[in-house]
């Protein structure tokens, strides 16, 4: 199982699509589930209990997060030195990579860093040079003997260009990300109203979506690599199978989240919605925590097994109008034609021995959303 530990709610960076709309929109309602405002803002619990909760799960992999789980380094270096996990892996904004010693960072099965395309476009939402220093992070870490999987992972609104961002990412001369992927930040908030979300998913998100679909299965066949393009990576995979999903974050079946005061959510955003919560890590066993459907619209969906419900958390507080959610589930459908789309000739490819199955083989649930 993996569990987001979230470290603490305090953060270094005043995204426009993150903190900086707590100032200039209303955070969604939760149907009727009260939210407790009133957890500690850095992780306040007896970490021998913690050990003692993931000593249960033989397969326990831990993922620091936050706000930006790098403020505090110290409880990082004490976990991993003592934590009876599996593996550990790190969702970070980047800024403080270099804080990180060789030997701490060679821990980390996976570091996923926020970043959102070229520097125009992740320095608009994340403040001035962010680009160049998390690159330039990641570039010493690797020069410094990081062999784990850096991913680079990306928030994508109207103002990006997604053919343009991801194939910038995994080409550039700062750092080529091998493994890339990209949620779209919609319907999160209560601002559906401001935005021009459905032309520009319309006229640039899903026809950059079918681009990259034929790049990635022309890398296939020109060069013999499978790209780890995690919204195409994971799906596919599943195709190629012909294995159905649950929700493929994994939140609230293979993937939970421990709360600053201990409490177990099924997601690590459902900050405070009690209502939701699975137990507590003083009297919680892994092998027993709840599992969380995904309900609603979801449930008859035709693509439902494709996508698994896409996330858990705007399916219970839905704060966009159908009209929103059905723009939203519009771009899953058209990821899926693409795919499906593409599906022959990956399996010729597979045929003729220019890749294998084994290509798309990778760790489920390490915190790329995979439908974005």
């Amino acid at each position: 199982m993996y569990y987001h530990l979230i470290l603490t709610d305090e953060c270094n960076l005043c995204c426009t699509y993150c903190r900086g709309k707590l100032f200039s929109i209303e955070m969604p309602e939760t149907t009727g589930t009260p939210v407790d405002d009133d957890l500690p803002v850095d992780l306040a619990i007896d970490l021998e209990q913690l050990y003692d909760f993931l000593r249960k799960d033989q397969d326990a992999a831990v993922t620091f997060y936050g706000g930006e789980p790098l403020l505090r380094l110290d409880l990082i270096r004490e976990i991993v030195r003592h934590a009876p996990v599996a593996s550990f892996l790190l969702h970070t904004n980047g800024l403080l990579l270099d804080r990180v010693e060789p030997e701490l960072a060679g821990r980390f099965e996976t570091i996923l860093a926020s970043i959102d395309g070229p520097p125009a476009i992740t320095d608009a939402n994340r403040g001035e040079g962010v680009f160049a220093r998390v690159t330039g992070n990641l570039r010493r870490l690797v020069e410094n003997g990081f062999s784990g999987e850096a991913v680079a992972r990306m928030t994508v609104t109207e103002e990006t260009d997604i053919d343009t961002a991801v194939r910038y990412l995994a080409d550039n001369e700062y750092f080529s990300f091998s493994s890339i992927h990209w949620q779209i930040d919609a319907n999160f908030w209560n601002d559906y109203h401001l935005r021009d979300f459905s032309t520009w998913a319309e006229t640039n998100y899903n026809p950059g979506v079918q681009s990259l679909v034929k790049r990635w299965v022309g890398v296939m066949r020109d060069e013999g690599r499978v790209m780890r393009w995690y919204p195409f990576l994971d799906t596919m995979q599943d195709l190629l199978l012909d294995r159905p999903s649950p929700l493929r974050c994994g939140c609230g079946h293979g993937n939970y989240s421990i709360m600053t005061d201990g409490s177990i959510a099924p997601c690590p955003i459902m900050v405070g919605m009690r209502e939701h919560y699975l137990g507590h890590i003083a009297t919680a066993d892994p092998a027993t925590l709840g599992k969380v459907p995904v309900t609603g619209a979801c449930t008859d969906c035709s693509i439902r097994d494709f996508c698994g419900g896409r996330c858990l958390y705007s399916n219970i507080t839905r704060p966009w109008p159908k009209e929103g959610r059905d723009a939203v589930c519009g771009t899953v459908q058209n990821l899926h034609d693409a795919l499906t789309g593409a599906l022959p000739e990956v399996r010729r490819l597979i045929r003729a021995g220019h890749i294998t199955l084994s290509d798309f083989d990778h760790k489920k649930f390490n915190s790329c959303e995979i439908i974005p």
